[in-house]
């Protein structure tokens, strides 16, 4: 059985003031059968780690595990700093850095060799979904995106459908859509990896997840839990979706 995970994305937002909103997330969940991972800005990694039944990841990571690179964060430093895990290949560090399918793929590889939890994340733009390319696209993108080596555990790879055009827009793929690309991606993990290894790997659904629609999403097959942005900010927002998913 794979073990559910909600995890929280607060992408350039947040300061010590919001540890607070971690710290009670950890109250309120401390027995949750669910997963529960919060990557707030590199900033706060430190203090944040450490908090009770919330594991803390990064945004990011560089390739290299040291070197001349002004101003990014290896991920021996992430781990140095008390985090389990880091997000690679969001859309946002792909369109707004360049960031390549190789790149997030060497980055899964430092990642993995740093002992870190990899959530890779695939998802389409609006233009890619009405030319109907959805799945070539996320093929395209797992495949250039996994590392060549399996996971070293069951829970170390995660990978996370966030569809462009849903992110932050309040606009939600139908059920059958997300059925759709996770389906797939579970057959091409079982099909590249064998099917207990790739049966093993969690999926998440990514994309204006929000507590009035968290349980038709973790209805779905093969969705193991949601990638959450805005509403993982506040303990009262992130709550009810983490709720739901321990009750799917």
């Amino acid at each position: 059985m794979r073990r559910k995970l909600a995890a929280g994305n607060w992408k350039m937002n947040g300061t010590r003031a919001s540890l607070a909103e971690i710290a009670a997330l950890g109250r309120a969940h401390e027995n949750s059968p669910v997963d529960i991972l919060i990557c707030p800005p590199a900033t706060l990694l430190s203090a944040a780690a450490g908090q009770s039944a919330v594991q803390i990841g990064a945004q990011d990571c560089h390739m290299q595990p040291a070197g001349a690179h002004t101003g990014d964060i290896s991920a021996p430093q992430i781990r140095d700093a008390g985090a389990s895990a880091v997000i690679l290949g969001h859309s946002e560090r792909r369109q707004d850095h360049g960031e390549t399918n190789a790149m997030v793929r060497a980055k899964a590889e430092a990642a993995a060799a740093a002992g870190l939890m990899q959530v890779i994340c695939l998802g389409e733009s609006a233009a890619e979904r009405a030319a109907q390319t959805t799945l070539k696209v996320i093929a395209e993108q797992l495949d250039g995106s996994l590392p060549d080596s399996p996971p070293a555990q069951d829970s170390a790879l995660v990978l996370a459908y966030e569809p462009i055009w849903a992110i932050g827009t309040g606009h939600v793929p139908q059920l059958e859509q997300i059925a759709e690309v996770h389906g797939f991606l579970r057959a091409r993990l079982k099909a590249r990896l064998g099917a207990e290894t790739g049966g093993a790997i969690r999926l998440l659904y990514g994309g204006s997840v929000k507590p009035d629609n968290a349980a038709a999403l973790f209805s779905v097959a093969d969705v193991d839990g949601a990638l959450v942005g805005g509403a993982s900010l506040t303990a009262a927002d992130f709550s009810p979706i983490i709720t739901a998913l321990a009750q799917a």
